[in-house]
């Protein structure tokens, strides 16, 4: 006679596999979302150069100064492109007087990309040795709050610097003779800004 063999799985065969499922989410999940966390921080770098290169194509089109200004609220900033109305530049006074209009929409990056502003982690190393830190100031243009392109294509020169929620820290470069953009990430491993 044959000896019927039992079907199924035991009880403790069923809780070790939970508990080796559970042991492998447990590490998995955190990388995974630091994964993500680091992509929407590059992908908002990559809108905003691109935001600031389109105000540049604007600037040569419409052979006027172009300047994408940036804006803190309350919510984290909001930034929007304003073309120069009369000649003398893109000036905040000209915006409240409606002579500087607004080409499309204000934008916050929190809206498109979660847990991404502009922002600096603490004690965040200047980009270039011998510069300055950034210290709390996201926004980098000398005494101005945003980047003006002109008709030839140059700008202000400057750095925007962006954070995301678990301290993915980037910076995009505003070269002024050239107006054209670099994106730096820093390692917090080595201390270093890296190019992205």
């Amino acid at each position: 006679m044959r000896a019927q063999s039992a079907s199924g799985h035991s009880l403790i065969e069923l809780l070790f596999v939970a508990g080796l499922v559970a042991t492998l989410s447990a590490v998995a999940v955190p990388q995974t979302l630091a994964t993500i966390d680091s992509f929407r921080a590059i992908g908002a770098a990559h809108y905003v150069s691109t935001r600031l290169q389109r105000a540049r194509a604007e600037a040569v089109m419409r052979s006027a100064a172009v300047a994408m200004r940036f804006v803190p609220t309350v919510a984290g900033y909001e930034f929007a492109v304003y073309v120069d109305g009369n000649r003398n530049g893109v000036r905040i006074a000209d915006i409240d007087r409606g002579i500087d209009r607004r080409l499309g929409g204000v934008e916050r990056l929190g809206d498109s990309f979660t847990g991404v502003d502009f922002g600096t982690i603490p004690n965040l190393p200047p980009v270039d040795e011998g510069g300055a830190a950034p210290g709390n100031d996201p926004i980098r243009f000398g005494s101005s709050d945003g980047a003006t392109f002109t008709a030839l294509g140059t700008s202000s020169s400057g750095s925007l610097y962006l954070r995301s929620r678990r301290g993915v820290q980037l910076v995009i470069r505003v070269f002024g003779q050239t107006g054209k953009t670099r994106i730096l990430r820093f390692d917090a491993r080595t201390g270093q800004w890296m190019l992205l």
